[in-house]
């Protein structure tokens, strides 16, 4: 019993088995005749439609040969209605441009004679002149072998195509048509091809079509049309166009997609494939899902990393281990001047590198392809921008450690020290200048300390002389002789010197401290006659020629005058020596005061401008110049090119007439020498 159990559940077993596999069987089977069938009617259905497509565009086809031979027959008759009344030289180039504006396809018409000679032509005017005079011979092939097949036949007649190349580059494929005149001679007209195909065939094709002229052996000559589409079908049909005197071939071609499937047939296997696809879309959209988390993950990674990098100020470089840039942040591209196609994409040396510093930066770039540690401090260097300036940068470099553990490469931070440099160089610039105004308070204390000191001494020098005048002058009636005059006009200069020296000196003083002094009237020769006697007594030294000269009737001067004829003798001092070379042997010092004019602000109460007087003094001297160098800081105080000079005479000169209202300037004398000038209100 327990045997006979066990062979019916196997026979059962064999049966379910047996019952599963046919199943399964017919499931397979029927699956494979519907593909079967689905694919055999597709395959009919797509045949069938393309039957239907080559039909349509056959048709199409011969209606364009049709259409092509009406329109070539209508411009023939409308070519032989031109001279229906009668041929006249003055009017017919009115008439053929009538026709040419009617008839796009033609290039030109042209009247021969009967030995071809070109009588008379006119060109399109809906194109630039296609044909020069001289080409349009009476040898021309084309248009002989037109003529002579419309001498032969007595009717209209056509050339075979050729080609008619354009100056530079280009050209045209065109057509010659010839038509016997009544009177002898010829009409011919030149059809362009591509215009023939535009203006006589083209309107009657449909979209997705495009037409053109071949020869027999199917070269194209011309084609207008829709251009083909990717993943679409191409559909040709060509008819052979006849025509008296030549033969051309029209080809159509038609782009269609693939084959339309009926509406039934493409629901029922939409519906098949949709169930078969279901179970693969439901795990292909969880994948999905991890994956489009992953790229959301990924993408804020990358774009905070490129906010980063996009948002500081300091330039990013990357490089390979072969040189090449990589990777260059718009800090970089704004700090050199180039965009980050140019550097990426730039071959050879990097375009930022000075050419006078392309050695060292090769000799440090190989030594970091070898192997070699940058210094952690960073190091400093030049770059170029593209419009040619240099600045200074300092760069940090770090090499680049992939995923792996392996380097790649180099990643360089540069800083731009322009802006540093600037700093440092206003900064001791007001250094300089904070020393100069100490150098100038100290001057000024000297100064005044001097003024003091020396009041004393010069008042009593001015006392003693005074005295020795007196007892001169008390000696002198009762002996008269010629020495004691001598004397007496030498102790008078003396006196006379020591007032001038307490009064400078007390302008000094006055001028450190910055009261206001007492300005007078003083007539301009006055002052010149005041500092000649110290002027000429060094011009005789240095062996200097003192010329002076004045503009008559020139007004009186409001100034101090005590400031102002140190000024004077400071110029004319600087000019002489100025002049003291050994190689200068002329030797003239120039004086002169003359009228000038300055004018000032316009008034609120009318257009005209309010003018002022103005007295210009000028010294001029035969010396060397001077330079560029030396005129960006000739008004520095305690700038000078003598050994012995403290560089502050200019300086003072020009605050003393800037404290007149005036101005003082030089400039160079032809053909050597200097001029200062400086002018003064007049009272």
């Amino acid at each position: 019993m327990p045997a006979a159990r066990t062979l019916r559940h196997a026979f059962a077993w064999l049966r379910f088995l047996r019952s599963v596999w046919r199943r399964w069987f017919l499931w397979v089977l029927l699956a494979v005749l519907v593909l079967a069938l689905l694919v055999t009617v597709v395959w009919l259905a797509g045949r069938h439609e393309v039957e239907q497509v080559q039909t349509a565009l056959d048709r199409d086809t011969a209606d364009a040969v049709s259409d092509l031979r009406s329109g070539l027959q209508r411009n023939a008759q409308s070519l032989r209605a031109s001279q229906a009344s009668g041929m006249d030289r003055e009017h017919w180039p009115i008439e053929a441009a009538a026709l040419l504006r009617e008839h796009r396809e033609w290039l030109r018409l042209e009247w021969r004679d009967a030995a071809l000679r070109p009588l008379a032509a006119v060109d399109t005017p809906y194109r630039r002149r296609v044909f020069e005079e001289s080409s349009r011979s009476v040898d021309q092939s084309d248009v002989a072998l037109a003529c002579a097949a419309a001498r032969k036949l007595g009717a209209p007649a056509y050339s075979p195509s050729h080609y008619v190349p354009f100056v530079p580059s280009g050209g045209l494929e065109v057509m010659e048509l010839c038509l016997p005149v009544d009177g002898g001679g010829y009409l011919v007209a030149t059809y362009s091809l591509r215009d023939t195909l535009v203006e006589l065939v083209a309107p009657t094709l449909t979209r997705g079509q495009e037409v053109a002229f071949t020869e027999a052996d199917g070269t194209r000559l011309v084609a207008v049309g829709a251009a083909r589409r990717l993943g679409t079908r191409v559909f040709t049909s060509q008819q052979l166009v006849d025509l008296p005197g030549t033969t051309l071939m029209l080809r159509v071609d038609g782009w269609r997609a693939a084959p339309d499937l009926f509406p039934n047939l493409l629901t029922a296997l939409v519906t098949a494939i949709s169930i078969a696809l279901v179970s693969v879309l439901v795990l292909l959209a969880r994948d999905t899902r991890r994956r489009q988390r992953a790229e959301r993950d990924l993408a804020d990674a990358l774009a905070f990393r490129k906010a980063m990098e996009d948002s500081v100020i300091t330039g990013l470089r990357a490089r390979d281990l072969q040189g090449r840039i990589t990777y260059v942040n718009p800090a970089f591209c704004e700090m050199v001047g180039f965009s980050a196609e140019e550097l990426l994409n730039h071959p050879g040396e990097a375009p930022y590198w000075p050419t006078e510093l392309a050695h060292e930066y090769r000799r440090r770039q190989a030594a970091r392809l070898t192997g070699g540690p940058p210094p952690r401090e960073g190091f400093e260097s030049v770059f170029m921008r593209k419009d040619g300036t240099r600045f200074p940068v300092l760069i940090f470099e770090a090499p680049l450690i992939n995923a792996q553990g392996a380097q790649t490469g180099w990643m360089s931070a540069s800083i731009d020290l322009s802006e540093q440099r600037r700093i440092e160089e206003l900064s001791r610039a007001s250094q300089e200048r904070l020393q100069a105004s100490a150098r100038l308070a100290t001057v000024g204390e000297m100064a005044s300390l001097l003024s003091h000191e020396l009041t004393q001494p010069l008042a009593a020098i001015a006392s003693y002389a005074s005295g020795s005048l007196n007892l001169l002058h008390g000696a002198g009636q009762a002996q008269q002789g010629s020495d004691h005059g001598e004397v007496a006009m030498a102790v008078r200069r003396i006196a006379e010197q020591a007032d001038r020296a307490g009064k400078v000196i007390r302008s000094v003083h006055d001028f450190v401290r910055r009261r206001d002094r007492t300005r007078e009237a003083v007539a301009p020769q006055a002052l010149l006659d005041a500092v000649l006697p110290l002027v000429r007594l060094q011009a005789r030294k240095l062996a200097v020629r003192v010329e002076v000269s004045f503009e008559e009737r020139l007004p009186r001067v409001q100034c101090d005058r005590t400031l102002v004829e140190q000024v004077l003798l400071n110029l004319a001092r600087n000019a002489m020596q100025a002049m003291d070379l050994p190689e200068l042997s002329d030797r003239v010092l120039r004086l002169r005061a003359a009228r000038a004019r300055a004018v000032g602000e316009t008034s609120d109460a009318g257009d005209k401008a309010d003018t002022r007087r103005w007295i210009e003094f000028s010294v001029a001297d035969l010396g060397c110049g001077i330079s560029e160098e030396v005129a960006q800081h000739l008004f520095t105080p305690f700038f000078t090119t003598r050994p012995d000079g403290m560089g502050l005479g200019l300086s003072l000169c020009r605050t003393v007439v800037e404290q007149h209202g005036g101005a003082l300037v030089f400039e160079p004398q032809r053909p050597r020498g200097t001029v200062f000038r400086f002018t003064l209100p007049a009272a």
